[in-house]
């Protein structure tokens, strides 16, 4: 069981008050965890990552175990404590500017 910790604009458009808990089949990496986020969560497809590229949006980052993970190849796997559910999986929203 992953715990993903998501930012209020997307808790909102995903209806989800809190954390979310997801069952992954096979190793947990970033791009694992957003899959089966994607999959529970269909309106939450875009939002985090491109539709095409995949890739991290803007704005967005990832941490866990107090550790950026944004630059982290996805398929790099999670820190043990985020795979085994003692720790979250954090999908934050960045700023910009000053």
């Amino acid at each position: 069981m992953i715990r993903v910790v998501l930012p209020a604009h997307l808790r909102n458009l995903a209806r989800v008050e809190s954390e979310v808990t997801l069952h992954i089949q096979g190793q947990a990496t970033q791009r694992s965890v957003l899959d089966a986020l994607e999959t529970r969560y269909p309106v939450l497809r875009g939002t985090i990552r491109d539709h095409v590229t995949q890739r991290r949006r803007p704005f967005v980052r990832f941490f866990a175990c107090e550790r950026d993970l944004s630059h982290e190849p996805p398929d790099t796997p999670l820190p043990e404590p985020v795979a085994t559910g003692a720790e979250p999986f954090m999908v934050v929203g960045a700023m910009a500017g000053g």
